[in-house]
Protein backbone atom coordinates (compact mmCIF):
# COMPACT_ATOMS: atom_id res chain seq x y z
CA UNK A 1 0.00 0.00 0.00
CA UNK A 2 1.29 3.34 -1.03
CA UNK A 3 0.89 5.43 2.17
CA UNK A 4 1.57 8.80 0.47
CA UNK A 5 -1.45 8.34 -1.89
CA UNK A 6 -4.12 7.23 0.96
CA UNK A 7 -2.38 9.51 3.73
CA UNK A 8 -0.29 12.31 2.23
CA UNK A 9 -0.98 14.67 4.94
CA UNK A 10 -1.47 14.90 8.86
CA UNK A 11 -4.93 15.50 8.36
CA UNK A 12 -5.48 11.84 6.46
CA UNK A 13 -4.25 10.36 9.53
CA UNK A 14 -6.00 12.70 11.98
CA UNK A 15 -9.32 11.58 10.32
CA UNK A 16 -8.80 7.75 10.59
CA UNK A 17 -7.80 7.96 13.97
CA UNK A 18 -10.87 9.82 14.81
CA UNK A 19 -12.46 6.43 13.40
CA UNK A 20 -10.08 3.76 14.24
CA UNK A 21 -10.47 4.87 17.94
CA UNK A 22 -13.21 5.22 20.81
CA UNK A 23 -14.77 8.19 21.11
CA UNK A 24 -13.73 8.89 24.88
CA UNK A 25 -10.31 8.16 23.81
CA UNK A 26 -10.60 10.40 20.92
CA UNK A 27 -11.95 13.12 23.28
CA UNK A 28 -9.04 12.85 25.69
CA UNK A 29 -6.47 13.08 22.80
CA UNK A 30 -8.23 16.13 20.59
CA UNK A 31 -9.77 18.17 22.88
CA UNK A 32 -8.76 21.62 24.68
CA UNK A 33 -10.00 23.72 27.69
CA UNK A 34 -13.04 26.44 27.36
CA UNK A 35 -14.18 26.97 24.29
CA UNK A 36 -10.89 25.84 22.61
CA UNK A 37 -10.08 29.16 21.81
CA UNK A 38 -6.40 28.97 22.67
CA UNK A 39 -6.36 25.82 20.60
CA UNK A 40 -7.57 27.23 17.60
CA UNK A 41 -5.65 30.43 17.97
CA UNK A 42 -2.46 28.16 17.44
CA UNK A 43 -3.24 27.04 13.87
CA UNK A 44 -4.63 30.47 12.99
CA UNK A 45 -1.39 32.48 13.64
CA UNK A 46 0.48 29.71 12.54
CA UNK A 47 -0.92 30.40 9.52
CA UNK A 48 0.06 34.38 9.32
CA UNK A 49 3.38 33.80 9.59
CA UNK A 50 4.39 34.17 5.75
CA UNK A 51 7.68 33.42 4.21
CA UNK A 52 8.69 34.44 0.84
CA UNK A 53 10.04 32.37 -2.04
CA UNK A 54 13.16 32.57 -3.99
CA UNK A 55 14.06 32.30 -7.90
CA UNK A 56 17.14 31.46 -9.73
CA UNK A 57 18.51 29.21 -6.74
CA UNK A 58 19.42 26.60 -8.68
CA UNK A 59 19.44 22.85 -7.81
CA UNK A 60 18.33 22.12 -3.58
CA UNK A 61 19.54 19.52 -1.59
CA UNK A 62 18.28 20.41 1.97
CA UNK A 63 20.15 19.47 4.59
CA UNK A 64 17.47 18.74 7.81
CA UNK A 65 19.46 17.35 10.23
CA UNK A 66 19.47 19.84 13.78
CA UNK A 67 21.84 20.37 16.29
CA UNK A 68 20.25 20.69 20.33
CA UNK A 69 21.91 20.44 23.56
CA UNK A 70 24.81 18.92 21.84
CA UNK A 71 22.68 16.26 20.12
CA UNK A 72 22.57 15.76 16.69
CA UNK A 73 19.08 14.66 15.29
CA UNK A 74 18.19 14.02 11.82
CA UNK A 75 15.13 16.96 11.80
CA UNK A 76 14.54 19.69 13.58
CA UNK A 77 11.31 17.93 15.24
CA UNK A 78 10.79 15.40 18.31
CA UNK A 79 7.94 13.66 20.29
CA UNK A 80 6.54 15.71 22.71
CA UNK A 81 5.20 14.09 26.23
CA UNK A 82 1.42 13.06 26.27
CA UNK A 83 -0.25 11.83 29.54
CA UNK A 84 -1.40 8.61 29.30
CA UNK A 85 -0.36 8.09 25.69
CA UNK A 86 -0.89 3.93 25.98
CA UNK A 87 -5.05 4.47 26.51
CA UNK A 88 -4.94 6.16 22.84
CA UNK A 89 -2.86 3.25 21.03
CA UNK A 90 -2.05 -0.07 22.57
CA UNK A 91 1.41 0.05 23.36
CA UNK A 92 2.47 3.48 22.21
CA UNK A 93 4.74 4.77 24.35
CA UNK A 94 7.19 1.52 23.16
CA UNK A 95 6.11 2.30 19.42
CA UNK A 96 7.23 5.80 19.88
CA UNK A 97 10.13 5.17 21.53
CA UNK A 98 11.57 2.73 19.23
CA UNK A 99 10.43 5.19 16.23
CA UNK A 100 12.59 7.67 17.68
CA UNK A 101 15.22 6.11 18.02
CA UNK A 102 14.94 4.48 14.42
CA UNK A 103 14.47 8.38 12.93
CA UNK A 104 16.95 9.42 15.06
CA UNK A 105 14.71 12.17 16.91
CA UNK A 106 14.15 12.55 20.51
CA UNK A 107 10.77 11.07 22.04
CA UNK A 108 9.46 12.72 25.49
CA UNK A 109 8.12 10.56 28.28
CA UNK A 110 5.34 11.66 30.23
CA UNK A 111 5.71 11.46 34.08
CA UNK A 112 1.94 10.30 33.84
CA UNK A 113 2.49 7.66 30.94
CA UNK A 114 1.24 4.27 30.89
CA UNK A 115 4.50 2.44 31.09
CA UNK A 116 7.57 3.60 34.04
CA UNK A 117 10.97 4.90 32.81
CA UNK A 118 12.47 1.34 32.87
CA UNK A 119 9.89 0.09 30.34
CA UNK A 120 10.42 2.32 27.40
CA UNK A 121 14.15 3.31 27.89
CA UNK A 122 16.06 0.60 26.85
CA UNK A 123 14.51 1.22 23.30
CA UNK A 124 16.08 5.07 23.31
CA UNK A 125 20.07 4.69 22.98
CA UNK A 126 20.52 6.73 26.05
CA UNK A 127 18.99 9.75 24.28
CA UNK A 128 15.38 9.87 25.98
CA UNK A 129 13.64 13.14 27.73
CA UNK A 130 12.59 12.97 30.49
CA UNK A 131 9.27 15.22 31.47
CA UNK A 132 8.54 15.95 34.75
CA UNK A 133 5.64 17.08 36.85
CA UNK A 134 7.03 18.45 39.58
CA UNK A 135 6.37 15.87 43.24
CA UNK A 136 6.50 17.54 46.18
CA UNK A 137 7.92 14.97 48.23
CA UNK A 138 11.61 15.78 47.88
CA UNK A 139 12.07 11.75 48.32
CA UNK A 140 9.51 11.13 45.56
CA UNK A 141 10.96 13.65 43.64
CA UNK A 142 14.47 12.80 44.24
CA UNK A 143 13.62 8.61 43.72
CA UNK A 144 12.12 9.71 40.32
CA UNK A 145 15.27 11.44 38.86
CA UNK A 146 17.41 8.88 40.18
CA UNK A 147 15.00 6.18 37.92
CA UNK A 148 14.82 8.13 35.11
CA UNK A 149 18.44 8.48 34.68
CA UNK A 150 19.56 4.70 35.50
CA UNK A 151 16.66 3.90 32.98
CA UNK A 152 18.93 5.76 30.39
CA UNK A 153 17.06 9.22 29.93
CA UNK A 154 19.98 12.47 29.55
CA UNK A 155 17.30 15.90 29.61
CA UNK A 156 14.85 16.58 32.19
CA UNK A 157 11.84 18.33 31.09
CA UNK A 158 9.90 20.56 33.85
CA UNK A 159 6.39 20.90 33.01
CA UNK A 160 5.42 24.65 34.94
CA UNK A 161 2.04 25.57 32.71
CA UNK A 162 -0.18 22.54 35.08
CA UNK A 163 -0.45 24.56 38.41
CA UNK A 164 -3.67 23.53 39.00
CA UNK A 165 -6.32 20.79 36.96
CA UNK A 166 -7.83 22.67 34.19
CA UNK A 167 -11.31 21.65 33.39
CA UNK A 168 -11.62 20.50 29.74
CA UNK A 169 -15.40 20.34 29.27
CA UNK A 170 -14.84 18.42 26.43
CA UNK A 171 -12.94 15.43 27.93
CA UNK A 172 -15.35 15.27 30.53
CA UNK A 173 -18.94 14.87 28.91
CA UNK A 174 -17.29 11.87 27.22
CA UNK A 175 -17.19 9.74 30.65
CA UNK A 176 -13.76 9.04 30.82
CA UNK A 177 -12.35 8.74 34.51
CA UNK A 178 -8.92 7.93 35.77
CA UNK A 179 -8.26 5.72 36.30
CA UNK A 180 -10.58 4.61 33.14
CA UNK A 181 -13.73 2.19 34.00
CA UNK A 182 -15.64 0.69 31.37
CA UNK A 183 -18.69 1.85 32.13
CA UNK A 184 -22.22 0.41 29.24
CA UNK A 185 -21.70 3.81 28.15
CA UNK A 186 -17.82 3.32 26.79
CA UNK A 187 -18.16 -0.13 25.79
CA UNK A 188 -20.25 0.59 23.41
CA UNK A 189 -18.08 2.72 22.11
CA UNK A 190 -15.11 0.32 22.65
CA UNK A 191 -16.68 -2.45 20.51
CA UNK A 192 -17.32 -0.08 17.66
CA UNK A 193 -13.33 -0.14 17.61
CA UNK A 194 -12.02 -3.47 16.83
CA UNK A 195 -8.29 -3.32 16.42
CA UNK A 196 -8.00 -1.17 19.39
CA UNK A 197 -10.11 -3.00 21.77
CA UNK A 198 -7.96 -6.32 20.76
CA UNK A 199 -5.22 -4.24 20.92
CA UNK A 200 -5.87 -3.51 24.76
CA UNK A 201 -7.45 -6.96 25.88
CA UNK A 202 -4.24 -8.58 27.04
CA UNK A 203 -3.23 -6.08 29.44
CA UNK A 204 -6.73 -4.17 30.25
CA UNK A 205 -7.04 -0.40 30.31
CA UNK A 206 -3.71 1.28 30.71
CA UNK A 207 -2.72 3.08 34.58
CA UNK A 208 -0.10 5.28 35.28
CA UNK A 209 2.22 3.13 36.46
CA UNK A 210 4.98 5.55 37.41
CA UNK A 211 2.73 7.61 39.69
CA UNK A 212 1.36 4.09 41.16
CA UNK A 213 4.63 2.93 41.95
CA UNK A 214 4.56 6.14 44.38
CA UNK A 215 0.64 6.70 45.16
CA UNK A 216 -1.25 3.46 45.08
CA UNK A 217 -4.49 2.70 43.44
CA UNK A 218 -6.42 6.02 43.42
CA UNK A 219 -9.87 5.03 41.77
CA UNK A 220 -12.93 7.62 40.67
CA UNK A 221 -11.33 10.80 40.59
CA UNK A 222 -12.26 12.83 37.40
CA UNK A 223 -9.52 12.86 34.40
CA UNK A 224 -8.91 15.95 34.77
CA UNK A 225 -7.67 15.60 38.29
CA UNK A 226 -5.79 12.32 38.16
CA UNK A 227 -3.52 10.59 40.72
CA UNK A 228 -0.62 12.58 40.27
CA UNK A 229 -2.46 15.35 41.63
CA UNK A 230 -1.99 13.60 44.93
CA UNK A 231 1.95 13.83 44.61
CA UNK A 232 2.40 17.20 42.43
CA UNK A 233 3.02 20.93 43.34
CA UNK A 234 3.24 24.03 41.78
CA UNK A 235 6.50 24.68 41.39
CA UNK A 236 8.13 28.07 42.67
CA UNK A 237 11.81 29.59 41.93
CA UNK A 238 13.28 27.62 45.05
CA UNK A 239 12.06 24.21 43.67
CA UNK A 240 13.42 24.85 40.25
CA UNK A 241 16.96 25.54 41.93
CA UNK A 242 16.37 22.36 43.69
CA UNK A 243 15.95 20.68 40.38
CA UNK A 244 19.46 22.37 39.14
CA UNK A 245 21.41 20.89 42.02
CA UNK A 246 19.51 17.56 41.40
CA UNK A 247 20.11 16.89 37.59
CA UNK A 248 22.85 16.65 36.24
CA UNK A 249 22.45 17.02 32.67
CA UNK A 250 20.57 19.08 30.42
CA UNK A 251 17.25 20.95 32.12
CA UNK A 252 14.41 22.02 30.03
CA UNK A 253 11.89 24.37 31.12
CA UNK A 254 8.59 23.76 29.39
CA UNK A 255 5.76 26.11 29.39
CA UNK A 256 7.01 29.20 29.17
CA UNK A 257 5.05 32.30 27.09
CA UNK A 258 6.35 35.50 28.70
CA UNK A 259 9.89 37.19 27.71
CA UNK A 260 10.84 38.15 31.09
CA UNK A 261 9.98 34.45 32.66
CA UNK A 262 13.08 33.24 29.62
CA UNK A 263 15.30 35.66 31.25
CA UNK A 264 14.98 34.57 34.25
CA UNK A 265 15.06 30.66 33.61
CA UNK A 266 18.27 31.98 31.53
CA UNK A 267 20.09 32.94 34.85
CA UNK A 268 19.11 30.27 37.31
CA UNK A 269 21.24 27.81 34.71
CA UNK A 270 18.42 26.54 32.35
CA UNK A 271 19.56 25.36 29.17
CA UNK A 272 16.77 25.72 26.95
CA UNK A 273 13.53 27.52 26.90
CA UNK A 274 10.19 25.18 25.70
CA UNK A 275 7.76 27.55 24.87
CA UNK A 276 4.32 25.75 25.21
CA UNK A 277 0.51 26.64 26.14
CA UNK A 278 -0.30 22.99 26.85
CA UNK A 279 -1.70 22.44 23.04
CA UNK A 280 -4.72 25.15 24.74
CA UNK A 281 -5.63 22.19 27.34
CA UNK A 282 -5.05 24.31 30.40
CA UNK A 283 -5.89 28.36 29.82
CA UNK A 284 -8.20 29.34 27.14
CA UNK A 285 -7.11 33.09 26.95
CA UNK A 286 -3.32 32.04 26.38
CA UNK A 287 -1.39 33.42 23.38
CA UNK A 288 -0.27 31.15 20.43
CA UNK A 289 2.76 29.67 21.14
CA UNK A 290 4.19 31.29 17.65
CA UNK A 291 2.59 34.76 18.71
CA UNK A 292 5.29 34.33 21.99
CA UNK A 293 8.07 33.25 20.32
CA UNK A 294 9.79 36.05 18.63
CA UNK A 295 9.68 38.13 22.27
CA UNK A 296 11.14 35.19 24.14
CA UNK A 297 13.79 34.57 21.27
CA UNK A 298 14.85 38.28 21.84
CA UNK A 299 15.27 37.95 25.65
CA UNK A 300 17.26 34.85 25.84
CA UNK A 301 20.36 33.13 24.15
CA UNK A 302 19.34 29.94 25.10
CA UNK A 303 17.59 27.17 22.52
CA UNK A 304 13.96 27.61 22.21
CA UNK A 305 11.79 24.51 21.78
CA UNK A 306 8.51 25.25 20.33
CA UNK A 307 4.87 23.20 20.03
CA UNK A 308 1.70 24.77 19.74
CA UNK A 309 -0.61 23.21 17.09
CA UNK A 310 1.85 22.32 13.94
CA UNK A 311 0.92 20.69 11.20
CA UNK A 312 3.60 20.16 8.56
CA UNK A 313 7.03 20.97 7.37
CA UNK A 314 6.08 24.61 6.29
CA UNK A 315 4.82 24.94 10.33
CA UNK A 316 8.29 24.18 11.16
CA UNK A 317 9.72 26.34 9.20
CA UNK A 318 7.71 29.48 10.26
CA UNK A 319 9.13 28.37 13.71
CA UNK A 320 12.42 28.70 12.66
CA UNK A 321 12.07 32.06 10.44
CA UNK A 322 10.62 33.45 13.94
CA UNK A 323 13.69 31.99 16.13
CA UNK A 324 13.13 28.59 17.38
CA UNK A 325 15.82 26.20 17.15
CA UNK A 326 13.05 23.15 17.69
CA UNK A 327 9.63 22.02 17.33
CA UNK A 328 7.90 19.55 19.56
CA UNK A 329 4.55 17.77 18.13
CA UNK A 330 2.73 15.61 20.84
CA UNK A 331 -0.92 15.38 19.29
CA UNK A 332 0.53 14.31 15.84
CA UNK A 333 2.25 11.41 16.44
CA UNK A 334 -0.81 9.57 18.21
CA UNK A 335 -3.01 10.57 15.45
CA UNK A 336 -0.48 8.40 13.53
CA UNK A 337 -0.38 5.42 15.82
CA UNK A 338 -4.37 5.37 15.73
CA UNK A 339 -4.34 5.66 11.87
CA UNK A 340 -1.90 3.10 11.18
CA UNK A 341 -0.60 1.79 14.55
CA UNK A 342 3.15 0.96 14.46
CA UNK A 343 4.15 2.31 11.13
CA UNK A 344 2.64 5.59 11.71
CA UNK A 345 5.09 7.41 13.44
CA UNK A 346 7.44 6.35 10.67
CA UNK A 347 5.25 7.32 7.58
CA UNK A 348 4.44 10.98 9.73
CA UNK A 349 8.07 11.16 9.91
CA UNK A 350 8.39 11.09 5.83
CA UNK A 351 5.19 13.67 5.67
CA UNK A 352 7.18 15.89 7.57
CA UNK A 353 10.15 15.26 6.36
CA UNK A 354 9.05 15.54 2.36
CA UNK A 355 7.08 18.97 3.15
CA UNK A 356 10.37 20.15 4.83
CA UNK A 357 12.25 19.08 1.34
CA UNK A 358 9.47 20.75 -0.87
CA UNK A 359 9.30 24.03 1.30
CA UNK A 360 12.89 24.71 1.60
CA UNK A 361 13.08 24.04 -2.67
CA UNK A 362 10.48 26.87 -2.82
CA UNK A 363 12.74 29.13 -0.73
CA UNK A 364 16.10 28.55 -1.87
CA UNK A 365 17.03 27.38 1.50
CA UNK A 366 19.59 24.39 2.28
CA UNK A 367 19.27 24.46 5.93
CA UNK A 368 16.73 24.71 7.67
CA UNK A 369 18.41 27.14 9.98
CA UNK A 370 18.17 29.79 7.24
CA UNK A 371 14.85 30.16 7.11
CA UNK A 372 14.83 33.75 9.02
CA UNK A 373 16.18 34.80 5.71
CA UNK A 374 12.74 34.26 4.35
CA UNK A 375 10.60 35.70 6.74
CA UNK A 376 7.77 38.54 5.58
CA UNK A 377 5.57 38.12 7.43
CA UNK A 378 4.77 38.35 11.44
CA UNK A 379 1.56 36.77 13.51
Amino acid sequence: MNLHARYPALSDLRARARARIPRFVWEYLDSGTGVEATKARNRTMLDRVLLSPSILHGEIAPDLATTLLGETYTLPLGIAPVGMSGLIWPEAEHHLARAATALGIPYTLSTVATVRPEDVGPHLDGRGWFQMYPPRDEGIRADMLGRARKAGFSVLVLTVDVPVASRRERQVRSGLTTPPKLTPRLMAQVARCPVWAMGMAGKGLPRMRLIDDYAGAVKGLPSTKHAGYLLRTSPDWDYLRWLRAHWQGPLIVKGVSRAEDATALEKEGVDAIWISNHAGRQFDAAPATIEALPGIRAATTLPVIIDGGFEGGLDILRAVALGADFVMMGRGWHYALGALGAAGPAHLADILAQDLKANMGQLGLHRVADAPSRLSGLP
